[in-house]
């Protein structure tokens, strides 16, 4: 069977936004998630978006200096995936307890797309949908901030 999701980059060169995907093996591990992403020399940083079997995604957000934002859009996803639970460490909170895990609540930095237009109460609603997938999720922050169309070349060319 074949692994549902994708971990994409995107960066924005000479004015314009720019995509790429990252090796599908890179979904397991967050360190080499920040590798591939850390390497877009991009204007302003580069945004990794990684979909994980279209439960839940990480958004890694590298700025200039070297400085690294995480978000992830479902903390419970760390009781069972390891990525996510790389995620929660790195993030310095705690996996949640069998009480929590009814609760689909994000972990890590909100604002991360505020500079881009996306801010954190608009970013709160996008995550608050527990009917959509993780792929729409990401899809509708790509349209917002503006690299919905190189997003979707990026990714369509994974699942031809």
């Amino acid at each position: 069977m074949e692994d549902e999701g994708f971990a994409a980059v995107v960066w924005r060169e000479e004015g314009r936004w720019e995509s790429g995907l990252l090796p599908h093996r890179l979904v397991v591990d967050l360190d080499g998630l920040i590798a591939g992403v850390r390497q877009q020399p991009g204007e302003g940083g580069a945004i990794g978006l990684v979909d994980v079997e279209d439960e839940f995604f990480i958004a890694i957000r590298m700025r200039p200096g070297g400085d690294v934002s995480l978000l992830l859009s479902d903390v419970t996803a760390s009781a069972d995936y390891p990525v996510a639970r790389q995620v929660v460490d790195m993030l310095g909170i705690d996996v949640p307890t069998d009480e929590e895990l009814d609760l689909v609540v994000p972990a890590g930095d909100l604002s991360i797309f505020a500079d881009l237009g996306l801010d954190e109460m608009e970013l709160g609603m996008v995550l608050a949908d527990i009917d959509a997938y993780a792929d729409e999720q990401i899809e509708a922050i790509a349209r917002r901030v503006g690299f919905g169309e190189v997003l979707e070349r990026a990714v369509s060319a994974v699942h031809l």
